[in-house]
């Protein structure tokens, strides 16, 4: 007899069921049937979400055929049960597996969660950061008092000068100051930490010989991809990322619209700057700069970043899948 299970995960507990070939539910109780069933089990399905990486990931090591899936297929399929529990969903999630109507999501390795996790935790300081900086400056800005361009410790000095001799708003500025300074500390801790991982993985430096990508893109670009056998085309990553457009085809309609914008946020903002940089930073005018510029003349430089922002995603995937550098051109290719 084959049995097929069906796992809806949260916090506190996980509802399990179980059923067999015919449909027909068995147990209910995960340490109950997992291991007595581990033989005759078929498929073992659980949905993709903050949860299931470590859960997937230690059932796995088991040896059990689990299989994450997508959450947006399975609401699909849960939402036709008239009552909504947990229960329910571990029933609806087990038949999923029996019938086979699911689709398979990835789930990456604990590593590349960790470098992830690393490049989130920066980001977000660096947020706050600017956050802090533009705070200042509007309570500056209502008196009068305007900083301009500042970097650095330029911005400290400049803010310091401007609230000297006035205790009130000394009082105000100063705890921002302090703040922005131990966060500014936080961030070269993370910094060092991300040269440190580039400088020790062979495939990051390789990255990183490509115009425009630096540690933090070609960790996250590393992170988010995790595997890169997993894409039959090159080409399919541009999608997986969501820097290709939309299309809505169906009887007389038929029309493209702007990116999906699916896929990691993250990654996806990092290489529209790295193909900023390309374009408009990059002395050297490789191959790809050349089409994008040409590009940027006929629709318009925001939409030729979005353009080589893709094939960047594109080109660093076949660069990992070859084991191999970014290729210059070997004559200097005008606009």
């Amino acid at each position: 007899m084959e049995y097929y299970v069906g796992l809806d995960v949260s916090l506190k507990q996980t509802a399990v069921c179980i059923v067999d070939q015919k449909g027909a539910v068995k147990h209910e109780a995960i340490a109950e049937f997992v291991w007595p069933h581990a033989e005759s089990v078929v498929r073992i399905g659980l949905e993709s979400g903050p949860t299931s990486t470590w859960l997937w990931t230690e059932l796995n090591k088991m040896g059990l055929p689990v299989i994450c899936i997508d959450a947006r297929h399975a609401k699909a399929a849960l939402k036709m049960q008239i009552n909504k529990s947990d229960r329910n969903d571990a029933v609806g999630i087990a038949r999923i597996m029996q019938t086979g109507w699911y689709r398979e999501v990835r789930v990456k390795a604990l590593d590349s969660h960790a470098i992830k996790a690393l490049l989130v935790s920066r980001a977000l300081l660096v947020k706050i950061k600017r956050d802090i900086e533009n705070q200042i400056r509007g309570l500056l800005k209502n008196l009068g008092l305007v900083i301009g361009r500042a970097k650095m410790n330029t911005f400290k000095t400049r803010a310091q000068e401007l609230i000297e001799g006035k205790p009130a708003l000394t009082a105000v500025v100063e705890p921002l100051l302090v703040a922005r300074e131990a966060i500014a500390q936080q961030i070269a801790d993370l910094d060092r930490k991300v040269m440190g991982l580039a400088r020790n993985d062979a495939q990051v430096r390789r990255f990183m010989t490509t115009p425009g990508i630096g540690p933090i893109t070609a960790l996250c670009y590393l992170a988010t991809i995790d595997d890169p056998t997993r894409f039959n085309k090159s080409r399919n990553v541009g999608a997986y990322i969501g820097l290709t457009a939309r299309r809505y085809a169906s009887g007389e309609t038929d029309w493209t619209g702007r990116i999906s914008k699916c896929g990691d946020a993250m990654l996806r903002s990092y290489l529209f700057e790295a193909a900023n940089v390309l374009l408009t930073r990059v002395a050297k005018w490789p191959a790809l700069k050349a089409w994008g510029m040409r590009l940027a003349k006929r629709s318009g430089i925001r939409k030729a970043k979005v353009a080589v922002a893709r094939k960047l995603a594109v080109i660093l995937h076949r660069m990992w899948i070859d084991g191999t550098e970014f290729n210059w051109s070997s004559k200097e290719v005008a606009a």
